[in-house]
């Protein structure tokens, strides 16, 4: 049964809200994290962990036991069919974590979900946010049609989000959105198992990425995706956009689904008590794998500035995440967007690409900085300690 009050109401159970949540309750606030699904999803889109996101995950307890369960990758490359055009190097990162985590996203909720159940709160699922008013002291929300009050209400509920709506924060962006495909196989193929891929293709950009027990998760931006793609269609995909000399044969289709995404921001992060993180305030390109990671320190930053303010800090505090977090969000949707106009250029610019590239790659400091930039460790100074 909901309790009628609480400090914090977090209203979405991915990564972003999981980890929102440990991070209040590890310090004493009081938190209900609800979820309009009945159970958590057992496929997702998200498949890497960066260093730096595994930096902020170690300050809640949560990074060792999902290092145990994914596939460390030291390096990361950008090709053009069998022409490596770019590899960075995660393994000289200046973390304790030198390399990417290939995890699947139900693993990283799985663990969070664990370490919040280990703190006493569980997670109230099949609960609808339906309605959301001010108080003097903070918010009532209408959960199914039953009142709670909170202090301050989080929004971690997604692209549409529920608590973005009812708070009126604009969502802004261009109006075109870009359709992807993405699937778990099981492959034969001569890619390293401990790496991940970007192809660039002219037909559009390629994700390759191990995952344990032998799985390789596939995403690819495509004009029209089928909302389940067979076997067929994603071998026709790697015949076109994948390894030409060596080919990949896919053995095996363990799941696959379509999703769009549109290129949006919030106008703000915090509304007086309301306050956005993750994909409620900020949506983009898969290009990079940054989107849940992003999720990820967000949540921590302000499950942070939450906690201090509960501790006596000043609501300013929560200024300071909105005026932190934003622009990192640009940043990063910029960086993804980039990464998109990479694969998309047309055949004449594609050579001074592959050139400028390859010249990046030879430079240690351009590669030192596109590790960082990926890693997310070049973020590391705007973020609370």
């Amino acid at each position: 049964m909901l309790p009628t009050s609480t400090d914090v109401l977090v209203v979405g159970a991915g990564p972003t809200g999981l980890a929102t949540a440990l991070t209040l309750a590890r310090r004493g606030v009081e938190v209900t994290v609800v979820d309009q699904l009945a159970r958590p999803p057992e496929t997702s889109r998200a498949a890497v962990v960066h260093a730096y996101t595994l930096e902020v995950l170690d300050r809640i307890g949560a990074a060792a036991p999902l290092v145990a369960q994914g596939v460390r990758a030291p390096r990361f490359t950008v090709r053009d069919r069998d022409r490596v055009l770019l590899a960075v190097p995660f393994h000289q990162l200046p973390s304790p974590f030198p390399y990417a985590l290939m995890v699947s996203q139900s693993v990283t909720e799985a663990v969070l979900t664990e370490r919040l159940a280990d703190l006493g709160v569980q997670v109230r699922r099949s609960c609808r946010l339906t309605g959301l008013s001010r108080s003097v002291d903070g918010v009532v929300a209408q959960l199914d049609g039953a009142p709670l009050r909170a202090r301050f209400i989080v929004g971690a509920d997604g692209l549409h989000s529920t608590v973005r709506q009812l708070a009126g924060i604009g969502f802004t962006g261009p109006s075109e959105e870009e359709s992807f495909v993405l699937a778990d196989v099981r492959v034969r193929s001569a890619l390293p198992r401990d790496e991940a891929a970007l192809f660039l293709a002219r037909s559009g950009p390629l994700i390759w990425a191990p995952l344990p027990d032998g799985v390789v998760r596939l995403v690819a931006a495509v004009p029209t995706a089928p909302a389940e793609p067979d076997l067929a269609y994603l071998q026709a995909l790697l015949d076109e956009r994948g390894p030409e000399r060596r080919p990949d044969r896919l053995t095996e289709v363990l799941w696959g689904s379509r999703f769009r995404v549109h290129h949006r921001i919030a106008d703000t992060f915090r509304s007086g008590p309301v306050l956005l993180a993750g994909d409620s305030g900020h949506v983009h390109s898969p290009a990079g794998g940054q989107g849940m990671n992003l999720g990820i320190c967000d949540a921590v930053a302000l499950g942070t500035s939450l906690a201090d303010v509960f501790a006596g800090g000043p609501e300013t505090l929560l200024d300071d995440y909105s005026a932190r977090q934003r622009p990192m969000a640009e940043d990063v949707m910029s960086f993804a967007a980039g990464l998109t106009r990479l694969a998309t250029l047309s055949p004449a610019r594609r050579p001074f690409r592959d050139v400028l590239l390859r010249l990046l790659g030879a430079v240690p400091p351009a590669r030192r900085q596109i590790a960082l930039r990926l890693s997310g460790l070049s973020h590391r100074e705007r973020q609370p300690s």
